[in-house]
């Protein structure tokens, strides 16, 4: 019987047993109670309560305008429709870069305001600070590296990140230095598969990819994107499981005809 099948809830100690067997992890983003439950209820391990918010529900261009007051939103939200999965809440940006006090605050209002049961933060060594003071308040800190798009104008393109031997080098590292700070997972966002495989390979905790090949020991998707919802975006680690965009579309159409020609409500639909 795999790990998944037997934990009545997802801890991040249940997240590196299911690594240690070799079971993957599986992981989608969730940003509100209705869609929360929905995940829950079909036995995700975890739900990510992502910045992403910013692009799919706020409709910014980055991800970097959300505030920290609206992730707790979303993460209240999601947690209030969770009763399996581990939700770890992103950190946004400016609540913790270059100042780690200020990180210690964030993450406790997130995890105090919203029941969150995580958070996540994008970089490596320059955040080490950061993390470690969060950590020394018992929250649990998930890392993130690779593509890091609240860095989007640092590097001016989401294209694939450490293709060089370089910054190849220099993100095994980081993820080195993450897992010995004490973080219990690290998402590998849009590197090359062998690089991912190799860091997936080479640390103890579960590594969760998003474009960084099925080396990993587990995959996270933004939910909107796997049920082709948000139908603009079709990267190739992308695989939609619906297109849903075009059923909610033919729906609105249908009601729209029905209401215009009187058939809605009908005798049946009304007192």
């Amino acid at each position: 019987m795999s790990v998944h099948h037997n934990v009545k809830k997802v801890t991040t100690h249940v997240l590196q047993q299911m690594k240690n067997d070799g079971e993957k992890i599986s992981m989608l983003t969730g940003y509100d109670f209705t869609m929360a439950r929905i995940i829950d209820t079909a036995g995700i391990d975890v739900i990510l309560v992502g910045d992403s918010a910013s692009n799919v529900m706020a409709g910014h261009e980055t991800t970097l305008p959300i505030t920290l007051d609206q992730m707790i939103y979303h993460a209240s939200s999601v947690v209030r429709g969770v009763s399996r999965a581990l939700v770890v809440v992103d950190m946004p940006f400016g609540s913790y870069q270059g100042n780690s006090k200020e990180a210690l605050s964030s993450a406790i209002r997130i995890m105090k305001e919203s029941g969150g049961h995580a958070v996540k933060l994008e970089g490596g060594q320059e955040i080490l600070e950061s993390i470690t003071r969060i950590l020394t308040a018992g929250i649990p800190v998930m890392g993130h590296l690779g593509l890091t798009p609240q860095s989007i104008y640092k590097f001016g393109t989401y294209v694939v990140r450490a293709q060089e031997k370089d910054e190849a080098q220099r993100l095994i590292e980081d993820a080195k230095a993450l897992e010995e700070a004490g973080c219990f997972a690290i998402v590998l966002e849009k590197i090359p598969a062998d690089l991912a495989a190799r860091v997936a390979k080479e640390l103890t905790i579960p590594i969760i990819g998003i474009g960084a090949g099925g080396g990993v020991d587990g995959q996270v998707l933004v939910v909107h994107d796997m049920l082709g919802i948000n139908n603009e975006f079709s990267p190739r680690f992308l695989r939609k499981y619906h297109n849903l965009f075009q059923e909610m579309l033919g729906s609105f159409h249908r009601y729209i005809e029905d209401v215009k020609s009187g058939d809605f409500p009908n005798e049946d639909e009304q007192y």
